[in-house]
């Protein structure tokens, strides 16, 4: 029984302290921004300019991956129990709260609290079971398909161009 209470401490601590964690629904992991509140994680996603929660469904799971702060290795793993919160809700209400300190960059500014409640899911991932056993072998998995691209290589003329020493 304490050794529950431990590593769902650990699992809360954890989570809070980080700025992202790595969450599985259907598909591949994702790192995603968060916050906690009321012991469990919020997630803002899938409109225009935020980020994707492809496989997160409301009443499904999910597994949660945290990684430590100071060394960036896998600290603890958590399975959850995935909520989708209603927009106008109290529950709802609390979230935006939290997640519109959180956010960065924000194209619309104060805006986007409206810009959310129309477009945007919140999602509330609660923690039902916490491990902290290690897995063997590597999780790695291939990149995510994008239409980024690489940069191109610097142009040979442009550091002459640039540093070009002016005559007095």
């Amino acid at each position: 029984m304490t050794e529950s209470l431990l590593t769902q401490a650990l699992a809360e601590e954890a989570t809070k302290k980080s700025g992202l964690i790595w969450v599985r629904g259907t598909g591949q992991a994702r790192a995603l921004w968060h916050v906690w509140l009321d012991g469990a994680a919020y997630l803002l996603g899938d409109g225009p300019g935020e980020q994707p929660l492809e496989g997160l469904t409301d009443g499904g799971s999910a597994e949660v991956t945290v990684r430590s702060k100071d060394k960036g290795g896998r600290l603890v793993v958590w399975t959850a129990a995935v909520q989708e919160i209603a927009p106008g809700s109290e529950a709802w209400d609390a979230a935006v709260a939290e997640l519109k300190g959180k956010r960065l960059n924000a194209p619309d500014g104060e805006q986007m609290v409206e810009r959310w409640a129309r477009e945007c899911r919140i999602l509330r991932l609660e923690p039902s079971a916490v491990s902290t056993e290690m897995p063997e072998g590597s999780l790695a998995t291939a990149p995510p398909v994008t239409t980024a691209t690489t940069r191109e290589p610097v142009p040979a003329a442009l550091p002459s161009l640039l540093f070009k020493r002016r005559k007095r």
